[in-house]
């Protein structure tokens, strides 16, 4: 399971190694990859685990080999999540330096010595088994996986813009960024030739799309932390009860109540007091680093519905300011990006689109296909049965194009020119931008500290004394 965060010291030595591959990972491995999860299976479940087990798949290649029997492993999974090389295959000297050398003894046949291209025809198609399970016919075509993520990313970045005057219809698609949100976030881009980002995963050879290089950012949390941060809140009940009188999701209705509250000012410069942090599970992209935490700044005694949206709001625009900063970090080695391709559960709340676009100053392409990841996968299964040629041959329709707002760009300047605050310490340098929504943050909590610090001090004070 990716969220699954326990192999933290296996990770922390893994990465102590400073081997090759980990420059394919954005120079620090994540936890949430498979080599620190199989790591810590070997060294806490062996005799219950690790030395029964007969294959480790991840999900896609897990499924594939239930619905085929096949057990040849995926691309895009090994090359994303277990430092597969398209080019040069495994790499014996990191799994011996890293404690899991047995893997390399049995040439790998736990982890995948058989490795296909996404949309590759698995054997002899669906078993009788499988369809029987599933009510369908027996050898129907079965492809090669893509991570659902990826899948996703297929299924939009390849959208028909034409007509919308967007920059992106006279650029190569290495100029699109696909982001997939739902539980969590992942940022997908291409590009011809590597591109070497730190902190951002890859870059993976044709991982997602035939013949191109792809850099994948991430936010561990996303749809998850707006679900912590709102059913956490004292006045989550009342919500409940308000968008359920309306026959509303809860989104919808906090998505409703923000426009009632904003009076005349626009409604994003309503947490103009308040911030936050979004990392709780820690930061996966630009920062790469799990040991981080959440933080909110800025909160008052009420816990009123107004302030549940307003928290809200907050935390949809951390996220957004997190997209930003893997653009950024993106761009700065080498990418060129014009456009965002969302999809995802997220994709459908109109709130999280906008702030999206706001904030990066980007238009935002939704697809017409709400299920992106559907469409990815569905476009692999029409590879295997020989009704495309490739992947690139189906291009998918746009349904909308959300702009950023005119008020904003000013705001956008502005907030990069305030000078950077490193909040973390020995953390980071670059959150100034990402905990702050106005120009004048970086005023307001100087002043805080400014006023308040001598609190601060009396109250350390008094804890090393009692």
């Amino acid at each position: 399971m990716w969220l699954d965060h326990r192999a933290v010291n296996q990770v922390h030595r893994i990465n102590e190694t400073k081997h090759s591959v980990l420059q394919y990972v954005g120079g620090v491995m994540s936890v949430e990859m498979q080599a620190p999860k199989l790591l810590w299976l070997k060294e806490n479940l062996r005799e219950t685990c690790w030395d029964k087990a007969g294959h480790f798949f991840d999900l896609p290649d897990f499924l594939s080999w239930k619905a085929t029997g096949v057990t040849a492993r995926s691309l895009c999974s090994l090359v994303c999540k277990w430092t597969y090389s398209a080019e040069k295959g495994w790499d014996d000297s990191f799994w011996k330096m890293v404690g899991l050398e047995d893997l390399v003894a049995d040439n790998y046949s736990k982890i995948g010595n058989q490795v296909l291209p996404p949309g590759t025809s698995l054997g002899n198609g669906l078993t009788p088994e499988a369809a029987k399970d599933l009510g369908l016919p027996a050898g129907i075509a079965v492809a090669a996986s893509l991570i659902d993520a990826h899948a996703g990313g297929l299924g939009v970045i390849g959208a028909d813009v034409r007509g919308h005057g967007l920059a992106c219809e006279g650029q190569p698609v290495t100029s699109r960024l696909a982001i997939i949100c739902g539980t969590s976030s992942c940022h997908m881009g291409i590009s011809k030739n590597p591109i070497f980002v730190p902190g951002v995963w890859g870059p993976y050879f044709s991982a997602m799309v035939p013949g191109f290089w792809l850099n994948e950012g991430g936010q561990s949390v996303t749809g998850k932390l707006i679900d912590h941060m709102v059913q956490g809140h004292a006045a989550f009940p009342e919500l409940q009860a308000k968008a359920t009188a309306r026959c509303q999701s809860i989104y919808a209705y906090l998505n409703s109540h923000l426009d009632l509250i904003k009076k005349t000012q626009p409604v994003g410069f309503l947490t103009v007091d308040l911030h936050v942090w979004p990392d709780f599970h820690g930061n996966r992209s630009p920062l790469a680093d799990l040991t981080l935490k959440g933080m909110v700044t800025g909160l008052k005694l009420s816990q009123d519905l107004d302030d549940l949206a307003i928290l809200y709001l907050a935390t949809v625009q951390a996220i957004a300011f997190g997209t930003r900063l893997i653009i950024e970090a993106m761009e700065s080695a080498g990418h060129s990006i014009s456009t965002l391709f969302l999809c995802g559960g997220l994709g459908k709340n109109p709130l999280f689109v906008q702030m999206h676009a706001d904030i990066t100053g980007m238009p935002v392409v939704l697809s017409q296909e709400v299920e992106s990841v559907l469409v990815g996968a569905a476009i692999l299964g029409a590879c295997a049965s020989g009704d495309f040629a490739s992947v690139q041959d189906k291009l998918s329709a746009l349904t909308a194009v959300i702009y950023p707002q005119d008020l904003f760009p000013a705001f956008q300047k502005s907030s990069r020119d305030v000078p950077q605050k490193d909040f973390y310490f020995h953390k980071s340098k670059n959150v100034a931008s990402h905990a702050s929504y106005c120009a004048h943050q970086e005023n307001i909590v100087n002043d805080h500290w400014r006023r308040h610090s001598w609190w601060y001090s009396f109250v350390c004070l008094l804890a090393c004394l009692f």
